[in-house]
């Protein structure tokens, strides 16, 4: 009997166990906190330079307000951005109001890493192609708004994007016919 009773409560502190880590797990993932509408961009207002996405009339975006937890080798999808004045990022940088040369190797992060600009002009190192560059952090890939004349009538980020700068793409060494997306790691610096 003594036996029965130390395997139940094996069992259930086992169970409680696992329960824990189930919702711990659950904690951890960043959901989708909306969704938009897309609008057609008025003729010319789409900005397509780096193979940028336009909306579409009509279709659902996707929007978060989060981004998977930032550890030293954090998964990411890194994509091609101009920050120069009259290029595909749309406006000046969110982090100082100033456009930048994509000779720089700079980044927009997705708006969950961003956080509230508590990483602007901070580096961050980055990861991919069996190389790895320092980058600073000048703008926020919005990830909670898009499809509109702020947002150069492209879809709201991702949560996973690190938006960079043709430099990033050369220091990693990936070929200009392959710039657009990759997948990459990356951490604080």
């Amino acid at each position: 009997m003594k036996s029965f009773g130390t395997k139940a409560c094996s069992f259930a502190l086992l169970f409680l166990l696992l329960t824990n880590c189930v919702m711990y797990s659950e904690a951890q993932q960043c959901r989708p906190s909306g969704r938009i509408k897309g609008k057609k961009a008025p003729p010319g207002q789409c900005n397509k330079e780096n193979d940028s996405d336009c909306c579409e009339q009509g279709k659902t975006y996707k929007t978060y307000e989060c981004s998977p937890q930032v550890t030293s080798h954090t998964r990411a999808y890194l994509t091609l951005n101009s920050f120069e004045k009259n290029g595909d990022g749309g406006g000046p940088s969110e982090c100082d109001n100033q456009y930048h040369s994509d000779d720089t190797p700079i980044v927009a992060l997705s708006t969950g890493w961003f956080n509230h600009k508590s990483r602007c002009h901070e580096k961050i190192t980055i990861n991919g192609n069996g190389r790895s560059v320092e980058a600073m952090v000048v703008d926020e890939c919005d990830s909670t708004m898009g499809c509109d004349a702020d947002h150069d009538y492209q879809p709201p980020c991702a949560n996973n994007i690190v938006d960079a700068s043709k430099a990033v793409w050369e220091a990693l060494g990936v070929p200009p016919d392959q710039w657009g997306g990759l997948e990459i790691t990356w951490s604080d610096a």
